[in-house]
């Protein structure tokens, strides 16, 4: 089997610097959208709440004393 030319060191570590920064990109990327993702999740979070509040016909602030109140009797 014939071999190619052999890469010299700084090929290998260029190709290595190069495959990083693509990653980090891609890192960055992932993160914005996981960003994203939990923004909407804490938003629909907020929404199921706010619709048991008014279907409870409760005040937020009567729910946060409610809360409160439950709090320290455990």
């Amino acid at each position: 089997m014939a071999r190619g030319v052999k890469k010299s060191i700084e090929e290998k570590i260029a190709e290595k610097k190069e495959l990083i920064g693509a990653l980090e990109i891609r890192v960055e990327k992932e993160k914005k959208e996981l960003e994203v993702l939990l923004a909407e999740q804490k938003q629909q979070e907020v929404e199921c709440l706010y619709n048991f509040l008014k279907e409870s016909n409760l005040s937020v602030d009567k729910a946060t004393e409610i809360l409160k109140a439950q709090t320290c009797i455990a």
